[in-house]
């Protein structure tokens, strides 16, 4: 029958492609349903799935459905029910496959959820593919029969409804026998004693038939499962122990009967040793092209991922020029409106001939001349420029009426067209030096009328009193006694060293200077400034840094330190300390003189220097003008820095002896 049926099939003629769905959530079972129906004339579809199954079956139409009962998610009959509650799939023939729900309430549930067959693992390849060929040929012949295929599997149906019924009565009994079809047999008893066993048992152990009885079900593993009754009915595996102590992995299932009350249990078992080693060569396989395919696929994501990449940035690069053209163009055309509008004058040049590109309306202006006088012309208005880029020079230029006008010249190196060119940019200061000129000479006026103000009343004092000696002396010569004639000679003293301080203002003043130490000037004076301080009940602190050689005028410097000293001693009441400091501040040598003081008003800092001006009621006015013109011919600056806790001055020397 055997031989006639695969006769049968081998006589087909090829047909379309048919759909056959095969749902399994272990893939190296799909891998054996594929290798067993592999035919040019099936397309296979495989689903690691109930879920996805549902998916395929709402996308395309199959001819047989290969279905696996035990799923994580949705199991076979849950996917079985929702298959067949469609009505487009509820004819599609459902073949269950399993290697644990093996029992009869689930091989009845299963055809109670419409499945046409319920295979169990391991299943023989040959009767596997006859029954799915001939499912695949009454679905090819679906279009013509479909109404009597309806009927032929509902009488199906009803013929297996009472076959269930029958079935049911012999229930137990199959149970046990379909719980035992394996190879080796060993009953035993609730309390695990070993009741009998087959033939093979004595094979597969070592134990002869006599021992066997002898011992628990226990002593025949090395690992024990759970003997609570949960584990009967399950395929279990486990690790099976020799006579010799040698270890082998089984795989066995439980079957329970009771009998007058008693309970019994057949366990059915077999070696799995090569299976074992069979599935973990093809779990390595497996593994292997898993991580080849992974390397591959990252291999492809990398690529991907750099080429997306390199686009993005080609679109960046391309947005970024477009940018770039698009500032470039706004650039030039502000530019040429502040070149036009600019109240400076502007022009470019060639640097290869000297030849006018461009100038603006500034330009035009000032000098006289006409656009078309200018462009592409060599003139000379502006002079020779000794400097490479000089930055605001002063000029003298000439206008095409022969006007000298000043000014001050920047100019840039820039690229027109590709032509290196100068842009000039003239700032004409014409009027405003003649208005400096006027001021400075108002100011110098100003000044002089100050100075003689000052002088005329710092010296009127004395002639006075000088005066009114020799009027007195003119009308009897015994008037003019030794006291008087002191008292003059002192008043005449006063406006000498007035007019002495005067004239150390003058800024022409020859110093000789010479290089040496600031330090050594400064602490030659420390005792006569710490003499002045102990009169007044102050003190006076030194705190010298080690710094460089200075040129340096020794008279003059003298008297600047001791100037700023004692204004420092003066301003402080009794108790306060003088600090005079040096240090190194960058380039720069720093003389530093604190005060405890009251500090200077806000109002009277801008004043500070003014010759004549003083805070002090017998002061001449005269002192830090002189500090200040001192610090001026050594070419330093003084700065200060008052408050309410005391002044501080800085004289900042910037000519060192390197």
């Amino acid at each position: 029958m055997r031989n006639s049926t695969v006769k049968s099939i081998h006589n087909l003629q090829p047909l379309d492609q048919v759909n056959i769905l095969m749902v399994d959530d272990r893939p190296e079972n799909l891998l054996a349903l594929e290798a067993v129906l592999a035919s040019p004339n099936y397309r296979l579809v495989k689903a690691g799935s109930g879920e996805e199954a549902l998916k395929c079956v709402l996308k395309q139409d199959f001819a047989v459905i290969l279905l696996d009962v035990q799923m994580p998610g949705l199991s076979g009959f849950e996917t079985a029910k929702l298959i067949k509650a469609r009505e487009k799939s509820k004819f599609v023939p459902i073949i269950f496959i399993t290697a644990i729900s093996q029992t009869t309430e689930h091989v009845l549930k299963g055809y109670n959820l419409g499945a046409v067959d319920y295979i169990f693992k391991p299943f023989h390849p040959e009767t596997l593919k006859l029954k799915v060929q001939e499912f695949v040929k009454i679905h090819q012949n679906q279009d013509q029969k479909e109404v009597k295929l309806q009927k032929e599997l509902l009488d199906v149906n009803v013929k297996l409804n009472i076959t269930t019924r029958d079935l049911q009565k012999n229930e137990e009994l199959a149970r046990v026998i379909g719980e035992t079809l394996l190879d080796t047999i060993i009953t035993f008893d609730c309390e695990g004693t070993i009741i009998s066993v087959n033939p093979a048992a004595q094979k597969l152990f070592g134990y002869s038939m006599e021992e066997f009885l002898g011992l628990k079900i226990e002593d025949l593993f090395a690992d024990m499962w759970d003997n609570n009754g949960s584990c009967v009915g399950k395929m279990l595996e486990a690790v099976a122990k020799h006579k010799n102590e040698s270890r082998f992995p089984v795989e066995l299932q439980i079957g329970e009967a009771v009998i007058h009350d008693e309970h019994f249990y057949v366990c059915s078992l077999r070696d799995i040793t090569e299976r074992k080693q069979q599935y973990e060569l093809l779990e390595k396989l497996v593994e292997e092209r898993t991580n080849e395919l992974v390397i591959a696929n990252e291999k492809l994501r990398k690529e991907i991922e750099v080429r997306m990449q390199f686009e993005e940035e080609l679109r960046k690069e391309i947005e970024v020029r477009k940018q770039f053209a698009e500032d470039l163009r706004l650039s030039q055309e502000h530019f040429y409106k502040i070149f036009q509008s600019s109240p400076c004058l502007i022009e470019i040049r060639s640097m290869t001939d000297s030849r006018y590109l461009d100038v603006n309306e500034s330009w035009l202006k000032f000098t006289g001349y006409s656009l078309v006088e200018v462009i592409g012309r060599q003139l000379a208005v502006l002079p020779a420029c000794h400097k490479e880029s000089p930055q605001n020079e002063k000029i003298h230029y000439l206008t095409k009426s022969g006007e000298n006008r000043q000014g001050l010249l920047a100019t840039e190196i820039i690229e027109v067209k590709g032509e290196s060119c100068v842009l000039s940019v003239i700032t004409d200061v014409t009027e405003l030096e003649q208005l400096g000129a006027k001021i400075a000479r108002l100011d110098r006026l100003n000044l002089i009328g100050e100075m003689a103000a000052g002088i005329a009343h710092e010296i009127r004092n004395p002639m006075t009193t000088v005066k009114g000696f020799l009027e007195l002396s003119k009308k009897s010569i015994d008037n003019l006694s030794v006291q008087y004639i002191d008292l003059m000679l002192s008043e005449l003293d006063r406006a000498n060293s007035i007019i002495s301080e005067f004239l150390n203002l003058a800024k022409n003043k020859q110093s000789y200077k010479k290089s040496q130490w600031l330090n050594p000037i400064i602490e030659g004076l420390y005792p006569l400034i710490k003499a002045e301080a102990l009169l007044a009940d102050k003190t006076v602190s030194l705190m010298l840094s080690e710094v460089p050689r200075l040129y340096l005028d020794e008279k003059e410097i003298s008297q600047l330190i001791l100037n700023l000293s004692l204004n420092g001693l003066e301003s402080m009441a009794a108790g306060g300390e003088l600090t005079i400091k040096t240090y190194l501040d960058g380039q720069d040598v720093v003389l530093e003189i604190q005060d405890q003081g009251s500090g200077i008003e806000p109002e009277l800092v801008d004043m500070i220097g003014t010759p004549f001006f003083t805070t002090k009621d017998s002061g001449t006015g005269l002192g830090l003008p002189i500090c200040y013109s001192v610090a001026e011919r050594h070419r330093a600056v003084i700065d200060l820095q008052t408050s309410t806790k005391g002044t501080t001055f800085f004289v900042r020397f910037r000519e060192r002896d390197f």
